[in-house]
């Protein structure tokens, strides 16, 4: 009799993550899914113990905690766990935090995934990892003006993009010795539940939050005559499945595009889209804390890989991800008091 399949998710309390456990359970029912967190250790009642019993992702099994930084724990978790497949999503993936903090983004995003990778390739050569990384990979590349397809040069125009920059490379160099990895560059996923620390999700908190008089008519953005490829993290999830279903004959290492197969979306229609959704009449002004030192006008990625090898293509409508984000905030009500 065959043994379950194990799937452990990294980061699975995240944005991707709490999307992407449900599609997992309705995908591979009989699997045990097992949701790995920094956010469970704080929650468990004996901290010694590696499983938590903690339920506060929905459709996990169970709920691990899980550090980058703890490279015995790791070990550990790994060991105790023997996933079948892992699904690396933990990272620090705030572009504006990466300036602040260019060590920290490197630490988790380069020398946190290559422990990990480096664990698995050691002890359990047969698990098999799906790296997110992102397609802030290939930065100053899109100044070409055409859509980018995995043989673009790299050419990250932040540390966070750098960081993950090299972790993928690295992972690349690790499929030639033996790690059964697949590397998905996910593009500007976006869809209720994600945090303001991203463009489209600051837009909708903002007129959430005035239509609920918890702040003044007025929206702050930063650069709205930039262009990018978005999708709905739901089409980004169905991607992981897809990969998951043809571990067996993808080539090893492979790198993949998930983006949204069309023209990019220029950042100030989509925030007029957002409001021409409310009934508020809302003022825009641009602040400066809200650009970055360094950017990129227009991002544009080619899933012609994506298709041909995963049977894969953006499903969600565009209109339907947009209501789903501000119905989202609308539901959130005032943010938490704070001392």
């Amino acid at each position: 009799m065959a043994s379950r399949l194990k799937i452990l998710v990294t980061g699975a309390s995240g944005f991707i993550g709490r999307c992407l456990l449900p599609i997992l359970r309705k995908a591979y029912p009989d699997a045990r899914l097992i949701a790995a967190s920094r956010a469970a250790a704080s929650q468990r009642s004996e901290p010694e113990k590696t499983i938590s019993s903690n339920l506060m992702i929905p459709d996990a099994d169970e709920i691990v905690s899980f550090n980058l930084l703890h490279q015995a724990s790791m070990t550990a978790l790994l060991q105790e766990v023997q996933p079948d497949i892992v699904v690396h999503l933990a990272a620090q993936a705030v572009v504006k935090d990466s300036f602040r903090h260019p060590d920290h983004s490197w630490r988790v995003n380069l020398d946190g995934t290559l422990a990990l990778a480096g664990i698995l390739l050691r002890d359990l050569p047969a698990t098999f990892l799906v790296f997110i990384s992102s397609a802030e990979i290939y930065g100053l590349s899109f100044q070409r003006g055409e859509a980018l397809n995995e043989d673009a040069p790299m050419a990250p125009a932040n540390p966070y993009a750098a960081s993950k920059a090299a972790a993928d490379l690295a992972l690349g160099e690790m499929a030639l010795r033996g790690l059964r990895v697949a590397r998905l560059r996910m593009f500007n996923q976006i869809g209720p539940g994600q945090s303001e620390d991203f463009v489209v999700a600051a837009f909708a908190r903002q007129i959430a939050y005035a239509e609920a008089g918890l702040q003044p008519p007025v929206l702050k953005v930063g650069a709205l005559d930039r262009w990018r490829d978005f999708t709905d993290v739901r089409d980004g999830c169905a991607a992981c499945v897809a990969v998951l279903r043809r571990i067996e004959t993808l080539p090893p290492g492979i790198a993949v595009n998930i983006a949204s197969g069309t023209l990019p979306r220029r950042i100030g229609d989509v925030l007029d889209a957002l409001l021409a959704r409310s009934p508020l009449k809302l003022h825009v002004e641009t602040e400066q804390i809200r650009l970055r030192p360094t950017d990129v006008e227009c991002v544009f990625g080619d899933i012609t890989r994506a298709r041909q090898l995963l049977d894969w293509a953006p499903q969600c409508d565009w209109d339907e991800t947009l209501d789903l984000i501000l119905a989202d905030w609308r539901a959130r009500g005032p943010p938490e008091a704070t001392d």
